[in-house]
């Protein structure tokens, strides 16, 4: 009897991450980096489900997030993908990777953090099974730190209080004063009685903008109302 094929795991790992990048690549998005904290969450996850013959997101009793941060992960988004492959015939290293890839690709929702735009940081943990015929668990984590949060401000320089909302919150900001706000991920703010992209101001009009990374929205009198000057601060990390 032929004796099963088994992979390189280190190998495989960085075969996944490999492909992951180039998945990303197609779509214009950012190569995600090995993190070392991710992948001691990573790897702890995978000999659990390895051993405990388990095969679920909080088989351990315990989030994705949960996890991360325990393996001291301070995140702003974290992600988990999962894939179990087994055959009698073993797996040649690449061809593990491969299919493990190509099955998150063609399900949505592994899809979906395989292309999370604001992920930058990844880590893979394979684990093999005590199965006679050769089975492989695979722990994927994409995360983004909380260090590299967004942060973007309102400086109120109209003479009157403005109302505006930011992540699903109303925030009144009273004359002459400036508020920071920080987010994980772009989101929409809102100002009420705004002057529009095309210049036109009412009381009922309101403005909207996706608020990025180091912006200032400095609000200035305008007829009928206020317009906003959108402007780009340099941050340094």
């Amino acid at each position: 009897m032929t004796a099963p094929t088994l992979p390189d795991v280190a190998k495989a790992e960085i075969a996944i991450v490999e492909m992951t990048n180039d998945f990303r690549a197609k779509y214009k998005l950012g190569a995600v980096k090995p993190d070392a904290k991710l992948a001691n969450a990573a790897r702890a996850f995978a000999a659990h489900l390895a051993r405990t013959g388990t095969f679920a997101h909080e088989a351990d009793g315990r989030e994705p997030s949960q996890r991360a941060a325990n393996a001291g992960y301070a995140y702003c988004f974290i992600a988990e993908n999962l894939a179990l492959n087994q055959s009698s015939a073993g797996f040649e290293t690449r061809d593990l990777a491969r299919q493990m890839v190509e099955g998150w690709i063609n399900s949505p929702g592994h899809r979906k953090n395989l292309l999370a735009e604001h992920a930058t940081d990844t880590a893979v943990a394979i684990a093999r099974g005590p199965e006679r015929d050769p089975k492989f668990i695979a722990v994927q984590l994409f995360g983004r730190p909380k260090s590299l949060a967004y942060e973007f401000q309102i400086s109120n320089s109209t003479g009157g209080p403005i109302r505006y909302s930011f992540g699903g919150k109303a925030h009144d900001l009273k004359p002459g004063v400036a508020a920071m706000h920080t987010a994980c991920t772009p989101d929409e703010v809102a100002f009420e009685g705004a002057a529009g992209p095309g210049g036109a101001t009412s009381k009922s009009a309101g403005a909207r903008y996706l608020a990025r990374d180091g912006q200032i929205f400095v609000l200035e009198k305008a007829a009928g109302g206020y317009r906003v000057d959108i402007r780009q601060k340099e941050r340094i990390r």
